[in-house]
């Protein structure tokens, strides 16, 4: 019954979006990917276990086998919404009358021309490179789920998928202009009040497109993060969307209110997701939805244009990365698993650990884990004889919550990770818009 109640609205919403809002069919087929997405799992995790795809889940007594890459049903669902959203988006500018041969003689847009028209053709070069974008990145991480690439080849694989993005931003808007604090100016008397990166701002946009998927696909391992994560920057990004879209410029809004008809949706098939990926897991999601969900914020952040804004909302992946880079670089042992450890005789996580005897680690770095240990940052162990730290814990966002608050039951875990990254997400949105107008000068949002 509550299927059929949510068809039946879907369907209302898109018959009035077309006479209102395009946001109105965003919530439609957020919905409608919802209902998709939640139908589909079920049905072909079988098919996906049968070919191989599936793991052990190493937190559960038995270690049960779990369908894995199930976020590509994810993924796929939402490309396929957003080649149905298009007629939604561009409606009021399809040609209604021709005489052939190319020529547009009457759109609908030249006889409804007293309304508001939200979504110029000129947006779609960057709609459907976003569609292209996205579509890469779906077919890379299949490819990384299904042949398991190492991570030295598949770190890059992002900004390849980034191309079409970053090749039409050059044709369609090719602004590669930053502006200067007013600080800056302070210190360093100027008259420019903007300074051009010229190609390195591409540089940037393509980091950006790396470094957002793979900060997610790197701050996993418990069952729901991924998902979980993605769904929390989603809802900051459409606060944010909303403020602008309320208070903001009239410059301000175009760009928001295409954030915001690629979120929507994504929230809806990442919800379905998430049913089946909590704790305790049904479904493993695996890399494709971790570079899909990445790519969304990238798309967003660059067509957009507040890259700056978008990174804030990723503080902290940042810091996991940030923390995670003495073991990643081989300055301190890195096991192949640094998901935290899971005592079957109580049922709770505790903080997995580098055994740093049979390979200690460099000499530089002995000094740094002590005051780590000191700051609470990690918690090493120490041989009461030799004085020689024997272990430290490995260096996650993940272990560092356990390090903190305890030993933790996993779906517990996961919501007090949840939890921080929700925090962090609001205290920098009301940071970005607060001291915004103090380093710049100005603010797109007009409080009243």
């Amino acid at each position: 019954m509550r299927q059929y109640v949510l068809l039946a609205t879907a369907t209302i919403l898109l018959y009035v979006s077309r006479h209102y809002s395009p946001l109105l069919a965003a919530i439609a087929f957020s919905i409608i990917g919802y209902q998709a997405t939640d139908v589909l799992i079920p049905c072909v995790s079988p098919a996906f276990v049968k070919i191989g795809l599936y793991g052990k889940d190493l937190s559960k007594p038995g270690k049960p086998v779990i369908p894995e890459s199930i976020g590509a049903i994810s993924a796929l669902v939402y490309l396929f919404i957003m080649f149905f959203y298009i007629p939604f988006l561009f409606y009021k500018y399809l040609v209604v009358i021709t005489s052939g041969g190319g020529h547009r003689d009457v759109s609908v847009m030249e006889s409804m021309a007293q309304e508001e028209y939200l979504f110029p053709h000129g947006k779609m070069s960057e709609y459907l490179s976003a569609v292209l974008c996205l579509q890469s990145t779906v077919l890379l991480g299949m490819a990384d789920d299904l042949f398991d690439l190492r991570w030295r080849h598949k770190f890059f694989l992002p900004a390849v998928a980034a191309i079409p993005l970053l090749v039409v931003y050059y044709v369609d808007f090719g602004v590669t202009y930053v502006l200067i604090p007013d600080v800056v100016k302070t210190w360093f008397p100027t008259s420019k009040t903007a300074l051009n990166l010229g190609a390195f701002y591409y540089i940037y946009m393509a980091s950006m497109a790396i470094f957002c998927p793979n900060s997610i696909n790197i701050l996993a391992g418990v069952n729901g993060l991924e998902v979980g994560q993605s769904i929390v920057l989603g809802f900051i990004s459409l606060v944010n969307d909303s403020l602008y879209l309320t208070l903001g410029t009239e410059a301000s809004k175009e760009a928001h209110r295409f954030s915001a008809i690629l979120i929507i949706p994504f929230l809806g098939v990442a919800l379905a997701l998430w049913k089946w990926n909590k704790w305790p897991a049904k479904v493993f999601v695996g890399d494709t939805f971790c570079y899909f969900a990445g790519m969304i914020f990238s798309v967003v952040g660059i067509l957009g244009h507040f890259s700056k804004t978008t990174l804030l909302l990723f503080i902290p992946q940042t810091f996991n990365f940030a923390y995670s880079c003495p073991q990643l670089f081989g300055l301190v042992p890195c096991p192949r698993h640094r998901m935290p450890r899971f005592n079957e005789n109580d049922g709770m996580m505790y903080p997995s650990r580098a055994e740093l005897t049979e390979k200690p680690p460099k000499k530089v770095m002995l000094p740094v884990l002590r005051l780590l240990n000191t700051l609470r940052l990690i918690d090493i162990e120490v041989d009461a004889k030799t004085k020689q730290i024997k272990s430290c814990t490995n260096m996650t966002l993940i272990n560092l919550v356990l390090v903190w608050f305890g030993p933790m039951r996993e779906d517990k875990l996961c919501n007090r990770i949840l939890t921080i990254q929700l925090a962090i997400g609001l205290l920098a949105i009301a940071a970005r818009h607060t001291l915004g107008s103090l380093i710049y000068g100005h603010d797109n949002i007009q409080f009243l």
